[in-house]
């Protein structure tokens, strides 16, 4: 019995193995040669090292001096780090390439069903097979000779097709780009809090240290410095959790937009495709500008302000405040315009 022949001659059975060759990236079917994650999810190589070079823009070659580098897997957003070798270094995945060829091997000899093509609603014999670049929409040639669309002008279908479906494969790809800066940002945020959190400690303990030297008539004034450092790193912990909590939503916005774009291209009719892939494309555009967020200052999560010299007579301790610091440049300037962008 011819197991594997059955499987593939089942039209449920090679769309559904169709959907697990397509490469998270260009939305194609994977192109040789395919690695392997060690996450186990696939790409194709080039795809692969559009990812890594995209996230480690001074990675120059394998030659380089340079070591290795890191990227996110697409699928799972697992890390995945990589030898000096990049990209070049990973498994190819020769179980996928071979059932790849034999998709491909059964594809071009299964003929094509009557139900698999839209037909025309105003001539029902007629099969959707031109596009009217006028009216923006599909239509049969009986339309163009006789019909609603005799005056417009028309190009082929699977011209606009693929330009409309590489267009939408262009969005996608900048949405997962800036996904991959927005979860940098996150972690450089969250790196902050835990620095400002660290430093607000240790000056804490430097102010206790140096006022527990002193007599009783430095604990009113000591207190006074402690609820103020305290207050200091509720206000600045705040702010930055709720950036966090602001790239994170859109951070989630952008994936949910990002699963919506990849489920369309999962269309393989043209037609139907068409249908909606002006509109995906213009809400991706749109939601791809996002809004300005808002970022914070260079050492922002330094304590530096809060230290104090105790270095002087008891009776001026009383009038003791912390020493001012001058404050410096912003910094998240530069990553806030990339995600803009």
């Amino acid at each position: 019995m011819d197991f594997q022949g059955g499987i593939l001659r089942d039209g449920s059975a090679m769309e559904s193995l169709e959907k697990q060759l397509i490469c998270p990236i260009c939305l194609e079917m994977f192109s040789k040669p395919v690695v392997i994650l060690p996450c186990q999810h696939n790409l194709c190589r080039k795809c692969a090292n559009d990812v890594f070079q995209a996230a480690n823009p001074y990675w120059q070659s394998r030659g380089s001096v340079i070591s290795g580098g890191r990227f996110r897997c697409p699928s799972c957003r697992h890390e995945v780090l990589l030898d000096r070798h990049g990209v070049y270094g990973l498994q190819r995945n020769l179980l996928v390439e071979n059932i790849i060829d034999i998709y491909k091997q059964e594809c071009s000899s299964r003929p094509l069903k009557k139900g698999e093509h839209p037909m025309c609603k105003e001539h029902e014999d007629e099969r959707i097979n031109i596009y009217c670049v006028t009216c923006e929409v599909p239509t049969c040639s009986m339309c163009k000779v006789f019909g609603a669309h005799k005056d417009c002008e028309v190009a082929p279908l699977q011209t606009i097709f693929q330009g409309q479906k590489t267009e939408l494969n262009n969005c996608i790809s900048m949405l997962v780009a800036g996904n991959d800066r927005i979860q940098t940002i996150i972690s450089q945020l969250e790196e902050s809090c835990r620095s400002t959190e660290e430093n607000s400690e240790a000056a804490k303990q430097e102010l206790c240290a140096r006022f527990d030297a002193f007599s009783a008539v430095l604990e009113e004034k000591k207190s006074e410095l402690l609820q103020r450092i305290a207050q200091e790193q509720s206000d600045k912990t705040g702010f930055v959790q709720g950036l966090i909590r602001q790239y994170k939503e859109q951070l989630e916005k952008s994936s949910r937009l990002v699963e919506t774009a990849i489920q369309a291209m999962e269309e393989t009719g043209g037609a139907t495709f068409l249908m909606n892939a002006k509109q995906l494309i213009k809400t991706i555009v749109e939601a791809s500008k996002g809004g300005r967020l808002e970022k914070i200052e260079q050492g922002y999560e330094s304590m530096d302000a809060f230290s104090v010299s105790l270095e002087h007579l008891a009776d001026a301790v009383r009038a003791l405040d912390f020493e001012p610091v001058e404050e410096d440049e912003e910094y998240f300037d530069g990553e806030e315009e990339d995600v803009e962008e």
